[in-house]
């Protein structure tokens, strides 16, 4: 792989990690204002080991393992730089079904954002798909049921992998539905002691990080990549909780840049995994795009309100 398109790769995955996790830094800070000063210092030290070696670290990893697990646990790390013939047809023959399993799960993801979550609404029509938010469970039900269907004709693993990327998301939304909850007791009652307080933070870590991690296989298939550029995205949310989050607010349109990018990925995902080539540049510059057109949007608000602030 030639080093424009490695460093293309991994700066687009690093911009997808920080914009998916704007929500995750945002949850740390208010969690952090209310502990004392060891145990926040505590966080950002040990937090950012967990978030980089352990979730971000070990995770696509051991995606790869499930969908490869003849190529054991070390041979799925470096299979994707392996010249190998028979590694690099293990992995080829895979990466359908982890490709596919991703994209549902991030298909969820999306639908379940564009008609469940309240948002500030950042494009024409997105208010009317919140008023109809009952037709959630359908549209991602007869979604699931046409990729299953188109699936089982190519690979029977690909249907499953379907099921289990909805699965996934599920598992994934639950925990941080409770994750949510609790972020309200202990931001208003302050009832948990700081080491609890630390232990629920990294808990909500891991529960935001899956989103980055399925997202990063649109960019890339090599885990060693995903690893570099998702850790120094985790290391820029760090930096964001502690210097910027409340400036990071101010940009309420960042959220929507997001959930774009998660939707063009995975079609990405999806088409790819029926067989059709896409560019190693796609991924990174649609993530750009959604997230910068977002960004000025949201930079425009802010002059917006900022100017009616000083007429008053």
């Amino acid at each position: 792989m030639e080093i424009i398109s490695l460093i293309v790769i991994v700066l687009g995955l690093c911009l997808f990690e920080v914009i998916s996790s704007i929500d995750n830094a945002i949850v740390n800070a208010d969690v952090l204002v209310t502990m004392g000063k060891k145990a926040r210092k505590w966080f950002l030290l040990w937090g950012l080991v967990f978030a980089v070696f352990i979730i971000r670290g070990l995770l696509p990893w051991i995606i790869v393992w499930m969908a490869n697990p003849s190529l054991g646990f070390i041979g799925s790390l470096t299979a994707s730089f392996s010249n190998s013939p028979q590694v690099q047809a293990a992995v080829e023959s895979s990466s359908p079904v982890l490709l596919i399993g991703g994209g549902v799960f991030l298909i969820f993801l999306f639908f379940y954002w564009l008609f469940l979550e309240d948002k500030h609404f950042g494009l024409p029509g997105e208010s009317f798909f919140l008023r109809q938010g009952v037709w959630f469970f359908a549209v991602v039900s007869i979604l699931l049921a046409v990729i299953v269907w188109f699936a089982l004709k190519m690979n029977p693993l690909m249907a499953f992998g379907a099921v289990v990327g909805s699965t996934a998301f599920f598992i994934v939304h639950g925990f941080r539905q409770n994750a949510e909850k609790a972020e309200v007791q202990l931001t208003h009652k302050n009832n948990l002691s700081d080491i609890g307080k630390n232990l629920y933070l990294l808990v909500i870590d891991a529960t935001f990080s899956i989103d980055g991690v399925v997202g990063a296989f649109a960019f890339t298939l090599a885990v060693p990549l995903i690893i570099l550029g998702n850790g120094i995205g985790a290391w820029v949310v760090r930096e964001l909780t502690v210097r910027n989050v409340k400036s990071i607010k101010k940009y309420i349109y960042l959220k929507n840049g997001a959930m774009y990018s998660i939707l063009f990925l995975w079609i990405i995902m999806i088409v790819d995994s029926f067989g059709f080539e896409i560019p190693y540049w796609i991924s990174p510059v649609i993530t750009l795009g959604a997230v910068s057109y977002f960004f000025w949007k949201s930079h425009l608000n802010l002059k917006k309100v900022e100017k009616i602030f000083e007429d008053e």
